[in-house]
């Protein structure tokens, strides 16, 4: 039964998942069809925009399926009838039902942005850079109904680097893990892939973020807030507020000292940017963003609106 993964259908959404469709394309699988979500208003026009996935799969003449309901027994007698032998998902978004995990023969394979067990959930990539951590990975799982608790099937891991961001960081995920994807199905076909339970004591969980973990707070050590920076960078945005509006710091550095001045103070200018006193050492920030203006560099930002050595930003 492993030899023959014929049949393949693809579940997957936003741009972390288009890799590994591509990869399944480019290795030549038969991908019979393509679940995604229903394409969602974007942009200040509010247009229905189609999902990345969904743009791939119609450029390739793939069948499209973007159910609002993925309960019923009308969407599972849709996937029965593509006859597939495997379920392939990389970030659908939705929690898949027990009856449609078992359908196909195989099972269902996901591609998930972590080296499980740590950071089961939503938001792995986001997570492993909230927390300062110097290395994350791709696991390649074999899908149960529980939250990324199934049994592994093959993982590799990928060094952080301290200018990654959530977004440069899950670009080189997501190409991770359209490869390692493509791997696993190979020893599947020779049956040199052994699943592997994982260790629920050593699970961490990744929940989804929120707006509301976005504001900096100057108290804490500046490579706390660093990484604060770089994991909710593209969305939600790190900010601090100054007279009355907010703004958003970008490719932030830790500078090693301690500071004497107030959590906040902006201590130097210069042409590298702004450097800030934070709990612990300083931070050192390159550009810049103020309410209702674009992301530029600090020494942009400074020629039309100039800011003085010793104001405080955030909350006092």
């Amino acid at each position: 039964m492993i030899n023959r993964i014929n049949r393949v259908i693809f579940m997957g959404t936003p741009d972390f998942a288009v890799p590994s469709l591509q990869a399944l394309l480019d290795h030549n699988e038969n991908v019979v069809a393509v679940v995604t979500q229903p394409d969602r208003p974007k942009g200040r026009g509010r247009k229905l925009a189609p999902p990345p996935v969904k743009i791939l799969a119609e450029k390739s003449s793939i069948p499209v399926l973007q159910p609002e309901k993925i309960r019923t027994e009308e969407y599972l007698d849709t996937i029965r009838e593509f006859d597939p032998d495997v379920i392939i998902v990389t970030a659908y978004g939705r929690i898949l039902p027990g009856p449609l995990l078992r359908l196909p023969p195989l099972g269902t394979i996901n591609v998930h942005g972590s080296l499980l067990p740590a950071y089961r959930g939503a938001a792995p990539v986001q997570r492993a850079l909230l927390n300062g951590d110097h290395e994350t990975g791709i696991t390649i799982m074999q899908m149960d109904e529980g939250m990324d608790t199934g049994d592994i099937l093959l993982q590799e891991s990928l060094p952080i680097k301290e200018d990654d961001t959530s977004a440069t960081l899950a670009v080189k995920m997501s190409k991770l893990g359209g490869s390692l994807l493509i791997e696993a199905l190979e020893l599947l076909r020779k049956d040199k892939l052994p699943p592997r339970k994982q260790d629920n004591h050593l699970a961490t969980e990744a929940p989804m973020i929120s707006k509301d973990e976005a504001e900096i707070d100057w108290k804490r050590p500046a490579h706390e807030i660093s990484c604060l920076i770089r994991g909710l960078d593209p969305w939600p945005l790190a900010f601090t507020t100054h007279t009355g509006q907010w703004l958003r710091f970008f490719s932030p550095e830790v500078i090693q000292g301690e500071p004497t001045e107030p959590p906040g103070t902006l201590c130097r200018i210069d042409r590298d940017g702004l450097v800030i006193a934070a709990g612990h050492d300083y931070l050192l920030v390159r550009e810049i963003q103020r309410e209702g203006a674009n992301r530029m560099p600090v020494t942009a930002f400074l020629q039309g609106r100039p800011l003085q050595v010793g104001l405080r930003f955030g909350k006092k």
